[in-house]
C-alpha cells in the first residue's frame, strides 16, 4: 500500500465535498466517510493485520461535535481494550499512520497535538483511566481543557462503549468532588465579545481578516462551552450541540434556559456554510461582514447576543447548583 491510496482518497474528496454542503450534518457524515475511507487505507498500509482486540479510534473537536466546516484539522485518539506491548504496538504503529494519512488527504495536522499519533492520546482502556482521574485530580488548566476536549469525543471506528465507560468516570467524579465542575465553569468563563455597546458587529480592524468577525470565539464557543458544561454535569453521552441541548431540555428547568437557543446555534451553523471562505482552516472561523445582507447581520447580532446571555447564565447556574448541594 503507498500514498497512492491517501491521493485517490483525497481526490475523491475534493471532487464530492460540495454536493453535501446542503446542511452541516450532512457535511459532516461526510467528513465521517472520508475519515474511515483513511482509516482502512492506514491499517492496509502498516500491514500489521486488523485490530488485535476491541478498540476506539474517536474523534473530537468540531468533528466529534458534528460541527466541522469545510474545512478542518486533525482532533482524534485511539483506546484500545487490553494492555500489552503487542497491541501498544500495533495501536500507536496505527495511530502514527492515522496522522499522516489523514494530513495526506486534507486534514492538517492538529497544532495542539491532539492527535492519535501523541502517546497522550493513544492509550489502553485502562491507562485512559488512569489518565483520567489524574486530570480530574489535577484540575489545571491544561488538564481541565484536556477533559473538556475529550467529553466531546466521537467514536468513529470500532465499539463506543469505551468512550462511554470513560465519560461515565467523569460523570461520577464530579458527583462526588463538586469543586470539578467548578473548574469546568472557571475554564470557559471568559468570551470575546462580538457586539459593541452600540449594537455594531465588532469586526477585525487589521490583518489578512479586516472587515471579518472571528466566529468561532464570539459566536460558537459561547453556545459549545455552554451546553458541554451542561452535559457533563448531566453526564450525556451525546456529543453534537444540538443533540445535547434536545436531551438538556428534557429537564423543564434547563428547558426555559434553552428556550430557542437550538434554534439560534442551528441558524449559526448554516450562516457559516453559506457565508464563509475557507480557503485554510484558520479561514473557517471568519466571516467577512460585507458578505452579509442586513437581514443576516440583524440574525448574527442577536445569534451572539443570545449566545453570550446562555454563557452568563449557565455559568451562573452551575455555581449556583454547587453552592446549593444540587
Amino acid at each position: 500500500m503507498t500514498d497512492h491510496s491517501y491521493r485517490k482518497i483525497q481526490e475523491w474528496k475534493d471532487q464530492h465535498i460540495r454536493e453535501s454542503m446542503t446542511d452541516t450534518r450532512s457535511l459532516n457524515d461526510f467528513h465521517d466517510t472520508v475519515m474511515k475511507k483513511t482509516f482502512e487505507a492506514a491499517v492496509q498500509k502498516i500491514d500489521k493485520g486488523q485490530p488485535p482486540c476491541k478498540f476506539s479510534w474517536f474523534i473530537t473537536g468540531s468533528g466529534g461535535r458534528l460541527e466541522q466546516g469545510v474545512t478542518s484539522d486533525q482532533d482524534h485518539g485511539l483506546i484500545y481494550e487490553i494492555e500489552n506491548k503487542e497491541n501498544h504496538d500495533y495501536f500507536f504503529t496505527l495511530g502514527k499512520e492515522l496522522s499522516d494519512g489523514l494530513n495526506a488527504v486534507g486534514y492538517p495536522y492538529c497544532t495542539g497535538n491532539i492527535m492519535s499519533s501523541n502517546p497522550l492520546w493513544c492509550k489502553s482502556f485502562d491507562s485512559w483511566k488512569k489518565q483520567l482521574y489524574s486530570w480530574m485530580e489535577e484540575k489545571s488548566w491544561e488538564t481541565i481543557r484536556y477533559l473538556q476536549i475529550f467529553y466531546d469525543a466521537r467514536n468513529i471506528v470500532g465499539t463506543d462503549q469505551l468512550i462511554h465507560r470513560l465519560k461515565d468516570l467523569i460523570f461520577q467524579y464530579q458527583k462526588d468532588d463538586r469543586a470539578l465542575i467548578v473548574r469546568f465553569a472557571e475554564n470557559v468563563k471568559h468570551t470575546k465579545k462580538g457586539v459593541g455597546p452600540m449594537g455594531n458587529i465588532l469586526i477585525e480592524e487589521k490583518g489578512e481578516h479586516h472587515g471579518s468577525i472571528n466566529i468561532k470565539y464570539t459566536a460558537f464557543l459561547p453556545y459549545v462551552n455552554s451546553i458541554r458544561l451542561l452535559a457533563i454535569k448531566e453526564g450525556l453521552y451525546e456529543t453534537s450541540t444540538c443533540d445535547r441541548m434536545d436531551r438538556l431540555m428534557e429537564n423543564m428547568v434547563l428547558a426555559r434556559l434553552l428556550h430557542g437557543k437550538k434554534e439560534h446555534f442551528e441558524a449559526l451553523l448554516q450562516l457559516r456554510l453559506l457565508s464563509i471562505k475557507e480557503d485554510t482552516y484558520e479561514d473557517s472561523h471568519y466571516l467577512n461582514t460585507r458578505n452579509l445582507s442586513n437581514r443576516q447581520k440583524a440574525l448574527l447580532k442577536q445569534i451572539i447576543k443570545e449566545g453570550q446571555k446562555l454563557h452568563k447564565q449557565t455559568i451562573n447556574l452551575v455555581k449556583k447548583g454547587v453552592q446549593n448541594g444540587i
